[in-house]
């Protein structure tokens, strides 16, 4: 009776916990994207999806710069060495406590480097960067990846993010983001312009919610 009496304990605890912890969630650093989200939730897979300069970087660097504002490590895998510590900067991030995984090209390395990173544990944020991964190759990732990622993620305080261009990871994400380019704006003239700052659109998809969040990211100079 005492051991039932313990371990009927033990699990409302622990469902207690694993209550209390989906709730919690990590800002973007982006006012406007939190007010329709509350934020990326801690213990999922988050999908980021758009095309080519639709905001899905400078979403990156901002959520990567508040994780490191609160003191965690992020970790970048980087299928096709297309991140730019740089620009990361620029937007905040304290590239101290961040870990640029560089793939070369290679979508298994970077699948394989995702799943020892996350089976690790000590960051605050892993970033799968599939941007520019063709999509033959990433519909040949099979689901059960991204059971495992789910598995390995949940109950613990770590934002899992994946950077694509259409999802890929289907149940397995809580959320998923949608990407647009809302306007850009130029300076100088024909043929000398440059670009000074774009705005943005992020529209969730997974869960269905009403309302687009804007923000702006402006040029590195």
């Amino acid at each position: 009776m005492a051991l039932a009496a313990a371990i009927h304990s033990h699990l409302l605890q622990d469902l207690q916990w694993r209550q209390e912890h989906a709730a919690d969630f990590l800002s973007t650093g982006l006012n406007s994207v939190d007010s329709l989200l509350e934020g990326c939730p801690r213990g999922r897979i988050t999908e980021i999806i758009g095309p080519a300069s639709s905001g899905r970087t400078t979403l990156l660097h901002s959520i990567l710069a508040e994780a490191a504002r609160l003191g965690e490590f992020c970790t970048v895998v980087d299928t096709n060495n297309a991140f730019d510590p740089a620009s990361a900067e620029a937007a905040g991030l304290d590239l101290r406590r961040l870990v640029w995984v560089r793939c070369g090209g290679h979508a298994d390395h970077a699948m394989k480097a995702a799943d020892l990173l996350v089976h690790s544990g000590g960051f605050g944020v892993i970033a799968l960067d599939l941007c520019d991964v063709l999509a033959p190759i990433t519909s040949r990732i099979p689901l059960s990846w991204w059971y495992r990622f789910r598995r390995a993620i949940e109950n613990t305080p770590a934002v899992f993010l994946i950077l694509e261009n259409q999802p890929s990871a289907k149940a397995c994400a809580s959320l998923l983001l949608e990407m647009k380019r809302d306007q850009t704006l130029f300076s100088g003239t024909e043929p000398f312009q440059y670009l000074e700052s774009a705005t943005y659109q992020a529209a969730s998809r997974k869960p269905v919610r009403n309302g687009l969040a804007r923000f702006e990211a402006r040029a590195l100079r």
